[in-house]
């Protein structure tokens, strides 16, 4: 039997701030040789969940891919003394709420979009290998921005309509520190919703706007998420992209590594060869909508 957790990398990019890490692993599978959501997305593509830690309190950002990576995250934490655990969700995803059964007894906060969807896609949730059943709901629902207190840290929830229309970043202003969820993928964005695009680049100039330090993705290089995070740079680049692929004429297939290439070499993004199967499903899901509109 694969063990889920054999490559499972905990970083420490801050004190008291930890990154779960999971992924990135050439040949390497967890859940089987047919397609499936875990190894042919999250796994492959490399994922962290986050907790932030303050006093003996502490605030897990997504319950990651696994019931095993939630009892990993969840055993370190009480291992450090951790008492009370609040948990934020992302967004829907299954690779951010697959291991929500283990926080079933902890305050679970989303938007309430992403009660919604959740909701709505638990059907199509609990059948999709692997299987998530039960599909725990979040306890705690806000609109548009809310605050958590860990400890003495202040921690601000903000509802964004980037990658999956049911966003939630966190946002640490005193330390200007985004975890930005899948808002943000190194090396692309995974464009979901083809027909908001203008709404992504909308709200990629107002995140664009905040005093931003650094940037912690759940889809990056571990070794950047472990040195840091990213630069302010990562939002522009994203915006950039969107661009780019809003303005191709259907049929127009360039290679990510080449659309994408001067901010590569200037290290606002990473290339991770894997990212061109996302690319190739954006052009996809774009030339489909555009065809659309030319009908």
């Amino acid at each position: 039997m694969t063990d889920m957790i054999e490559h499972l990398r905990i970083l420490e990019p801050y004190p008291g701030i930890f990154a779960y890490y999971d992924g990135r692993i050439a040949g390497k599978r967890l859940h089987g040789r047919e397609p499936n959501w875990l190894d042919d997305g999250a796994f492959k593509l490399g994922i962290a969940s986050f907790a932030i830690v303050s006093g003996d309190e502490a605030l897990v950002y997504d319950t990651h891919i696994s019931l095993d990576h939630a009892r990993a995250i969840r055993g370190h934490l009480e291992d450090l003394g951790v008492k009370e655990l609040t948990v934020v969700l992302s967004h829907f995803h299954n690779d951010h709420i697959a291991g929500n059964e283990v926080f079933a007894d902890c305050e679970i906060i989303a938007n309430t979009e992403t009660a919604r969807l959740l909701e709505a896609e638990r059907p199509r949730i609990a059948q999709r290998a692997p299987i998530i059943d039960p599909v725990i709901a979040p306890t705690t629902l806000f609109s548009g921005t809310t605050v958590v207190m860990v400890g003495d840290l202040r921690v601000e929830l903000h509802h964004f309509d980037i990658h999956s229309p049911d966003a939630t970043v966190l946002w640490l202003p005193d330390r200007g520190l985004l975890f930005a969820g899948d808002t943000l993928e190194d090396t692309a964005t995974y464009v979901t919703d083809a027909d908001n695009l203008e709404v992504h680049l909308g709200e990629l100039k107002r995140m664009a706007k905040w005093p931003i330090v650094k940037i912690l993705p759940c889809h990056g290089d571990p070794d950047r998420i472990a040195a840091g995070g990213y630069e302010p740079s990562f939002i522009k680049a994203t915006e950039i992209y969107v661009k780019r692929l809003m303005s191709l004429e259907i049929g127009e297939k360039p290679a990510l590594k080449d659309m994408m290439a001067d901010e590569i070499e200037a290290g606002s993004l990473i290339y991770l060869p894997d990212y061109e199967e996302v690319h190739e499903e954006n052009l996809a899901a774009f030339f489909a909508v555009k065809s659309k509109g030319a009908a």
